[in-house]
């Protein structure tokens, strides 16, 4: 009998394992992408706190990959996912439109483009995207909680676009500075935060499946109750990391 409730509790722990998954150790092109010359030093400043290599390795990036990078910002990770994939690989830079109307608005990732050769920049209502191909990875880190903000937010859509770009068995990952437990989406306009539990109701109601998380950001000093910019806190926040994947 002892024997049975031992085989249980192992059976229990390793059903539980992808709940607080772990990267991969990083393979030599995610090593390579991330020590890549090209990169500029205000982004390998951030390295230390942001960790790309484990968080690109986690979300299962590989050579050949197509990838929709959702609000690039800076381009912080959209210079890595490029030499991450490859020159057989392919990066699509996702703007909504009203950014990329501002003056100068898309500048910075026209001249990744043009210096990276493997990334395009789209400009689309993301709750209406449309690419070329299916993709093999969507990725979105450090504003899914900016999703709710604004007086044409549309969650729901945006997450039901990303179900129809990825290819069945597709990974869409999930990277943001976590709010309280129990606050959901309260915090989003406020302290730029969104609660985990409320990423995952929303994108498993998109038709996603919960595939892992993992605590490689996790900052139990961070006392989640002031905005992402503020001094105490500001790029030392923590930040949770969810892949989910499209059945198929």
């Amino acid at each position: 009998m002892r024997n049975v409730f031992a085989a249980t509790a192992v059976l229990m722990l390793a059903v539980a394992v992808p709940a607080g998954a772990q990267a991969p150790a990083p393979g030599a092109a995610i090593s390579g992408a991330v020590a890549d010359a090209r990169r500029p030093a205000a982004d390998t400043a951030r390295d230390a706190a942001r960790k790309p290599a484990q968080i690109v390795a986690f979300a299962g990036v590989k050579p050949g990959d197509v990838v929709a990078e959702l609000l690039p910002g800076g381009g912080y990770y959209t210079r890595i996912l490029a030499a991450a994939v490859g020159p057989q690989g392919h990066v699509y830079a996702v703007v909504p439109p009203a950014f990329a109307q501002r003056p100068g608005g898309l500048d910075s990732l026209n001249a990744l483009a043009a210096q990276y050769g493997n990334i395009t920049v789209v400009a689309q209502d993301l709750a209406a995207l449309s690419l070329p191909k299916p993709v093999d990875l969507v990725w979105t880190t450090e504003n899914y909680h900016d999703l709710h903000n604004g007086p044409s937010a549309n969650v729901a859509g945006v997450n039901k676009a990303m179900l129809q770009v990825l290819k069945p068995g597709g990974i869409y990952f999930v990277e943001d500075h976590s709010a309280a437990p129990g606050s959901g989406t309260s915090a989003t306009q406020s302290l730029h935060r969104i609660d985990p539990a409320a990423v995952k109701a929303e994108v498993e109601a998109a038709g996603f499946k919960f595939d892992a998380e993992s605590s490689v950001l996790a900052n139990p000093d961070d006392p989640k109750t002031v905005g992402v910019r503020d001094a105490s806190v500001q790029g030392e926040t923590e930040k949770f990391a969810i892949r989910f994947r499209k059945p198929g």
